[in-house]
């Protein structure tokens, strides 16, 4: 079941932002606001447009939000329509009660919304936590995914990692007295990101909600870390037969060579890219390089694929 008291109201909402504040060609891309149920969970999701063509469809990482795509999707709407989604327990979807935050449950989540939006040949992309969530889909839900593009995601996991998270999550959390004191705390996690400050106010400014007591807090469930599991990732790339991109921060130690390496071995398509200039938050420390080395991936891919059709 959810809880509706961490959900909007069901009517959709077309949101813009000043372009005031950004570097050239750095504005967050306008979108609507949209509702979608999965599994008993009501879940939210940015529709950034253009309707009619290929379907690309984007999820973030852990404790974070959909918006972690605003600066990129408008690099790709003249040629898909672009969505992200945010997963069950952040941003504006609800929180699973009682708390279920376990790799199959966000994908099949993700196949549920695919099915009710009838998505087809999908490019799915997906950052950090995202990007294991794509993979366990388009390992296990096979057919309506062409394309699979992960980001700076931890693809070999350890039983210190997981208990670090479950350690966070299980603490109490910062609160704030005033929505001020929220936006000036606001911080990236991990530390290292290379965003502008504009792109991390922005992210701020849609990063928390008032609660019942008045206090600001992040907008995302606790469990989503204290009830994260360990898994062993590295099989699903067994089962892959699309079209793969690994793209790797260029300042990150994510995606190590023995990793891609491994990969490989068990996905020989799968290719890999590094975005100069970011570190693990890829579409937000450098959102014009991302989509540089994505679009130059895709209009391979689809090359590739009409030669053999």
């Amino acid at each position: 079941m959810s809880s509706s008291q961490h959900t909007k109201a069901n009517a959709p909402s077309i949101q813009t932002a000043s372009t005031d504040a950004y570097p050239a060609g750095l504005a967050p891309a306008p979108h609507t606001s949209r509702f979608v149920e999965a599994n008993g969970v009501k879940l939210h999701y940015l529709d950034y447009g253009t309707e009619g063509r290929p379907a690309m469809l984007c999820l973030h990482g852990g404790a974070v939000n959909a918006h972690w795509f605003d600066f990129v999707a408008a690099g790709f709407t003249a040629d898909y329509h672009v969505r992200a989604l945010d997963q069950r327990g952040h941003g504006d979807s609800a929180w699973a009660e009682p708390p279920a935050y376990g790799y199959d449950r966000y994908a099949a989540d993700l196949a549920e919304v695919i099915e009710k939006l009838d998505l087809r040949d999908v490019v799915l992309v997906g950052h950090s936590m995202g990007g294991l969530v794509s993979l366990v889909y388009a390992a296990n839900y096979p057919g309506r995914v062409k394309t699979l593009i992960v980001i700076d995601s931890t693809l070999r996991a350890t039983p210190e990692r997981v208990a670090v998270l479950h350690d966070i999550g299980n603490r109490q959390g910062s609160s704030y007295d005033t929505h001020q004191e929220f936006l000036a705390r606001f911080r990236l996690r991990p530390e290292g990101t290379t965003a502008v400050p504009a792109i991390i106010r922005y992210l701020a400014e849609r990063g928390g909600r008032q609660g019942a007591d008045g206090r600001w807090r992040h907008k995302f469930d606790r469990n989503v870390y204290a009830k994260r599991e360990l898994l062993d990732i590295m099989p699903h790339w067994d089962r892959i037969r699309i079209p793969a991109l690994l793209v790797k921060g260029g300042l990150s130690e994510r995606i190590t060579p023995d990793i891609h390496d491994e990969i490989r071995t068990r996905c020989p398509q799968v290719e890999l890219v590094e975005v100069e200039g970011s570190d693990h938050h890829v579409t937000l420390d450098n959102p014009k390089g991302f989509v540089e080395v994505v679009q130059v991936f895709l209009r391979r891919s689809d090359e590739a694929r009409k030669v053999t059709a």
